[in-house]
């Protein structure tokens, strides 16, 4: 499994600017004297490296959480084969979607969401049905969970059924596999019932070529995002978060930087967000148009401000005042001193 983070905590303002920041401040002499001796012997970006990378530390999973969701993943999948396959395999005719495919899950965990593929035979079986086939499809398939987990919360509205555990939730997607590469049929209740086609492995396609051809900055961006998001109570769903981090970081300028620019990035993210607003984002493999709004507007516009405050504080390595200010947007997750 991909690792969400790398360690990065180069110092003294990344040796001395040396990931840039525009400006190269002159050495009189090399190697530990030549740092000692410089005209900047307090750079400014003092502490960007060290509080972004505890940051997004702090955002793993543990291992304890990682193992207690594959066991439920594994305990679903394997009632599921039971019940359709006739066999006990706690990974057959399943994959991971959402966060824990795409490596983009934080701590405390959400969802642990699954797709779950049935034999061919259940999609005609229930084509037989009249009224809402879909719906009775659902039903079965909750059934199935609830015989084997009677003191769990399940529930079955199209397309997922929810598995209620203590810990967190585990989301079902019951599919039907087409000819098609990777392209799944999933039942919707809505309107007498139909079913839709998805692309759930493009989207994971789309966060690994980005972030590939970004310098690993793409994850980091949206684990940050969905702390935002989590701590602002923004309305703006994770999966727009995670199809405008993409965007965003294609087009920004510091994208083959890293932890040292982590401030800018937050900075120039907000602000260009603001701009999004009304606007959509395509979803990969089937192109549909999905419009964003802009009811989290403000909210980015609070972030933005208090991003680029954090920015100037930063610079001047006014530490406290940065953290204050990023555990605004962010909450106690971001330290405020490092």
């Amino acid at each position: 499994m991909a690792s969400n983070t790398s360690n990065s905590t180069t110092s003294l303002a990344e040796l001395l600017y040396g990931a840039d920041r525009h400006v190269q401040p002159t050495l009189l002499g090399s190697g530990l004297n030549g740092l000692i001796n410089s005209a900047e012997p307090t750079p400014p970006w003092a502490y960007v490296t060290q509080r972004f990378t505890a940051f997004l530390q702090n955002l793993n999973l543990t291992e304890a959480q990682v193992a207690d969701g594959t066991t439920k993943f594994k305990g679903v999948v394997s009632t599921l084969n039971a019940a359709y396959y006739g066999t006990n395999s706690d990974s057959d005719h399943a994959f991971f979607i959402g966060s824990w495919a795409k490596h983009t899950r934080i701590r405390p965990p959400r969802d642990v969401d699954l797709y779950f593929l049935l034999p061919v035979e259940v999609y005609n079986r229930f084509d037989k049905y009249s009224g809402n086939k879909q719906s009775a499809l659902l039903q079965e398939v909750k059934g199935n969970l609830l015989a084997a987990y009677p003191l769990s919360n399940i529930k079955g509205d199209g397309p997922v059924v929810l598995a209620g555990f203590w810990s967190f939730n585990v989301e079902v997607v019951p599919a039907f596999a087409l000819q098609e590469d990777r392209t799944y049929w999933v039942p919707k209740t809505q309107n007498g019932g139909s079913y839709m086609t998805t692309k759930p492995l493009h989207e994971v396609d789309v966060i690994e070529l980005a972030d590939s051809r970004n310098n690993g900055n793409v994850r980091r961006l949206i684990r940050m995002l969905k702390c935002w998001q989590e701590h602002c109570n923004v309305e703006l769903r994770s999966f727009y978060l995670e199809l405008l981090a993409v965007e965003f970081m294609d087009q920004w300028a510091y994208r083959d930087k890293s932890y040292f620019y982590y401030d800018w990035m937050c900075r120039d993210f907000f602000a260009w967000l603001i701009t999004k607003a009304g606007s959509f984002v395509l979803a990969p493999g089937t192109f549909e148009i999905l419009w964003i709004g802009e009811a989290w507007k403000t909210k980015a516009e609070t972030a933005s401000g208090r991003a680029l405050k954090a920015c100037d504080y930063e610079h001047n390595n006014k530490e406290g005042d940065a953290g204050d200010e990023w555990q605004k947007i962010f909450g106690a997750d971001v330290p405020k001193w490092v």
